[in-house]
């Protein structure tokens, strides 16, 4: 008796792990949008050297990119559930391969502003294909840390992009910065063409990993309701899904002005140099990283299943780590470069650990093949939020000249995000399918 009881455990330890190999392309697909996203904050000074930009002009530049990724989010979502993950990702990836050659060879600020739209344009798809390829490829009880994989690298990009890019600006100039991400752009192009194909599709998934993929709670691929998935308007209808936007947009709203005006920041708050700047903006995003995998990804889904309650642990957590984003209001204040970065790792690292919670929720809720559509639903939020913060940070900049009201606002914003959380998105229940 004690033996049979014993058995199932080493099959499931045996089971393959080729998932964990997708989830980690699509981390790697995330690194390189975020280092075509961080290149132009490295190299805000160049340019002003180059162009004469100001601080607006350089807060619109910053947000030209998020003008066309917003746009495109719900059409997007539409056609990854019609056309699925890969031939959606094969045509993006060429799209923003192009646009990153584009602003190395930039002749003056239309041109390089041009570059940015398209950059938008193929990149918009990536944040609601990977939900949807992870929906596909992990049980629900993997989901978190399958999610945190992809998540994380676009924190772990500035991690390391700010300082090695900061490195190429110094040696070799503005352009090589965006020419860097080109070339990186082509070598995962070359890996995401080899590799990615859905469960259904892939013949080196083994039938025991397809059995326990299935078994765990994946989404279910069914190419008929694909054709058709839930009306747009249906889901724009549902409080769980305003709720889950609202403090989504939260989140992104402070992630786009840290990740845009931090640089410029600590050099003009605190009289940072370029390089130094560079190395201590890796800091927080390090941080933010670890919190990413470890705190959002591996404990949530650790605790899941140990046997905690799912939907406690996940509003734990995502409630909590949105609210330790309010150290925002601390850097505001801070009175040190020390000081800042100390406020901004809470800041960063807090809503790091509640963003993978955040983006498994489509694949939790969605009725079924309708999970990039509410991913572009939810991303469309997010870059509305990603378009206002480097904007409005500007005026507020340049108008103050200070950055104590643009912190402000974000920390105002995390509030009225937190409050969508709780009573919107509540219990986070599944959206009934549609009639």
């Amino acid at each position: 008796m004690t033996s049979a009881q014993a058995q199932p455990a080493p099959q499931i330890l045996k089971v393959p792990r080729r998932r964990w190999g997708i989830a980690l392309l699509l981390g790697f697909g995330v690194l390189v949008n975020y280092f075509d996203r961080v290149n132009l904050s490295v190299s805000r000074d160049a340019l002003q050297d180059a162009f004469g930009i100001s601080a607006v002009m350089f807060g619109y530049l910053s947000s030209a990119y998020n003008w066309t990724y917003a746009l495109l989010q719900l059409p997007c979502g539409l056609l990854l559930d019609r056309f699925g993950v890969r031939r959606v990702g094969i045509v993006s990836t060429i799209i923003w391969s192009v646009a990153s050659f584009a602003a190395a060879l930039s002749g003056g600020i239309g041109a390089l502003f041009a570059s940015r739209l398209l950059l938008g344009i193929g990149e918009a798809p990536t944040f609601p294909a990977y939900a949807k390829a992870t929906g596909y490829w992990f049980p629900k009880d993997e989901r978190s840390l399958a999610t945190a994989m992809f998540d994380a690298a676009a924190k772990f990009s500035s991690a390391i992009g700010v300082p090695v890019l900061g490195l190429v600006l110094l040696h070799f100039g503005w352009r090589w910065n965006f020419a860097a991400t080109g070339l990186i752009s082509v070598l995962f192009f070359a890996l995401f063409c080899a590799y990615y194909r859905n469960p259904s599709e892939d013949k080196l998934l083994t039938s025991p990993e397809r059995d326990y993929i299935a078994r765990g709670g994946a989404q279910p691929e069914d190419r008929a309701r694909a054709a058709k998935g839930a009306p747009l308007a249906y889901l724009l209808r549902q409080r769980q899904v305003w709720g889950l936007v609202l403090g989504f947009a939260a989140y992104n709203y402070s992630f786009y002005l840290l990740l845009t005006w931090l640089p410029s920041y600590l050099s003009a708050t605190h009289h940072v140099d370029l390089l130094h700047s560079a190395l201590y903006t890796s800091v927080p995003w390090l941080i933010a990283t670890i919190l990413d995998l470890m705190a959002g990804g591996w404990l949530v889904d650790s605790l899941i299943q140990s046997g905690s309650n799912p939907v406690r642990v996940r509003q734990t957590v995502l409630i909590g780590g949105t609210a330790l984003g309010l150290g925002i209001f601390g850097a505001a204040q801070a009175q040190s470069a020390t000081g800042a970065l100390i406020w901004i790792s809470v800041c960063i690292g807090g809503l790091s650990a509640a963003s993978p919670v955040g983006w498994s929720i489509p694949s939790l809720i969605a009725p079924k093949e309708s999970v990039g559509t509410l991913g572009g639903i939810l991303n469309f939020g997010n870059q509305l939020a990603g378009i206002a913060a480097p904007i409005v940070t500007g005026y507020v900049v340049q108008a103050t000249h200070s950055f104590f009201w643009a912190f402000a606002a974000a920390g105002i914003f995390l509030l009225i995000g937190i409050a969508g959380y709780i009573f919107l998105l509540g219990p986070m229940e599944p959206v009934p399918e549609p009639a």
